[in-house]
């Protein structure tokens, strides 16, 4: 189903109650006046927005300069919304406009000073890192709940809480969103927040004006080198968010290099956690992944608990003891909180089963780096006594040296590889598919087959699976939509390979 390109995100847009602030007291707020007329008298500001689809009467447009497009650019459509100011690096020619120098980087303190700072009244658990994010703040969200805790949810696949339940655009909301949100939780009771924070939310600035409790880091693999340039850089922006101005607890997965690195620098207080390690705060033991599930012991400073992960992977085992350390830092009980992560039964996207009466395994899982597929991909041969069946492709506009890889490693693991479209942005899918394909060829071993079309490839994949073998579906996790250069698709992985096997039964 093609969608509009610009549709706009489903987020709650009723007003916050609280002081009434007007055109100049965000005036005064910024230390700049207000250039063109806006009326006789203080006009009142309905809410902060940075998107020009969804401004209201009332709204204040801030307008940010992009890579392909200037919110002024977009000026005469927010003035026939009912906007009542912009807020940019230059005056609009149609509104009363507050001109700063760095509209990106005021937009945090500022979406947080409106809306009352709202972190300041949340313990707000964030979790970066290139892997394991979504998990992670799945899991805190379980275990602050069954703590006692109104919690509420910020991931990529997830923003869910009292007054919201959708499906975000991105991993971690633009300014205005993610201060609405906290404000929308806070005004319904919430106590705790977990929220996904990710590399180009700090390097933009989202999370400015957000006050976290705990910050948690994962883990750092080669991702996202099209946008940082290189992991050092990618590194620095993640370390960023731990030190003591920006979090009062780190805890930190030390399982790989940077996250031995970032310990040891981290200027807030620190907790560290291992699978392996024991000299970790927080360790985990006595590993043991099956069909089911996972289950381990987990030991810290407060105890040691047992955790039955009904969610499949042993690499999950990393992302629960995060969670479980971020919590025991912050003084939540250990065997609540375990139990909250031991009653999550799936997370959208991740490892996620699929089942419409067929005899082999289906199962749709984000893994879209070469360290998630070699996470994943030996447990799921563990599973499989038959063929291990592979649906694979990449993203445009992201980094193409991934693609090839992402290709090898596919065929070095799997019996039958379908290389497809995921979501080429503004790119030649066909060209996209050549590296994938390349590299999936250049691996030998498992037969390689093209097929662009997305509904294609998952009824072929699922016309040729057998009752022993395993079909996985990769790449896009819970996204929704398949984006063609100015064509917009709404395309949900788990819906459309449940469908595919329907039709095939």
């Amino acid at each position: 189903m093609e969608v509009p390109a610009r549709a706009g995100p489903r987020t709650d847009r009723s007003p916050i109650p609280g002081p009434a602030v007007t055109v100049d007291g965000i005036a005064a707020y910024l230390g700049t006046p207000v250039v063109g007329d806006h009326g006789a008298g203080p006009s009142v500001i309905r809410d902060l927005d940075d998107d020009s689809r969804t401004i209201r009467p009332g709204d204040a447009y801030l307008a940010v300069p992009g890579t392909r497009w200037h919110g002024l650019d977009f000026e005469q459509e927010v003035k026939a919304a009912g906007a009542a100011l912009v807020i940019s690096d230059r005056p609009s020619s149609v509104l009363p406009t507050v001109v700063v120098d760095d509209p990106r980087g005021i937009m945090g303190p500022l979406a947080a000073w409106f809306h009352g700072d709202p972190s300041r009244d949340l313990r707000v658990h964030g979790v970066t890192g290139t892997n394991g994010k979504t998990s992670t703040a799945h899991f805190l969200d379980a275990a602050l709940t069954a703590a006692g805790e109104c919690s509420g949810l910020i991931s990529g696949a997830r923003i869910r809480g009292p007054g919201h339940d959708l499906v975000p655009a991105r991993t971690t909301p633009e300014a205005p969103m993610l201060q609405r949100t906290l404000a929308t939780f806070r005004r319904h009771g919430v106590t705790s927040c977990a929220m996904e924070v990710s590399s180009h939310a700090v390097d933009q600035r989202r999370v400015d004006g957000t006050a976290f409790r705990v910050m948690a880091f994962t883990n750092l693999t080669d991702d996202h080198l099209d946008y940082h340039g290189s992991m050092e850089a990618y590194f620095a922006t993640k370390a960023a968010m731990f030190t003591a101005e920006r979090t009062r607890v780190a805890a930190v997965m030390v399982d790989d290099e940077w996250g031995a690195r970032l310990a040891a620098r981290a200027t807030a207080e620190t907790w560290t956690c291992s699978t392996s390690d024991r000299s970790a705060d927080v360790v985990a033991s006595r590993v043991r992944a099956g069909r089911l599930g996972t289950e381990f012991t987990a030991h810290t400073p407060h105890g040691r608990v047992d955790i039955g992960l009904q969610v499949l992977g042993p690499h999950q085992v990393a992302n629960a003891l995060l969670a479980l350390t971020c919590l025991a830092a912050d003084g939540v009980d250990i065997a609540a909180a375990a139990e909250g992560m031991s009653a999550v039964t799936g997370i959208g996207g991740r490892c996620e089963p699929v089942y419409a009466g067929q005899a082999f395994r289906a199962i749709v899982d984000y893994m879209h780096n070469t360290a998630g597929q070699r996470a994943m991909l030996p447990y799921l041969r563990s599973l499989t006594s038959g063929r291990l069946i592979l649906v694979i492709g990449a993203t445009g506009g992201r980094d193409p040296g991934k693609r090839e890889p992402l290709g090898h490693v596919a065929a070095r693991h799997a019996d039958l590889v379908v290389v497809t479209d995921e979501s080429p942005e503004d790119e030649d899918p066909d060209a996209i598919r050549a590296g994938v394909l390349r590299g999936a060829r250049g691996a030998g071993g498992a037969v390689v087959v093209e097929k662009p079309d997305r509904h294609d490839a998952f009824a072929f994949a699922v016309a040729t699976a057998r009752a022993d073998d395993t079909v996985v579906v990769t790449g896009r996790g819970s996204d929704t939509f398949q984006r063609y250069g100015g064509r917009t698709l709404f395309f949900d992985d788990h819906t459309e390979l449940k469908r595919a096997i329907s039709a095939a039964l």
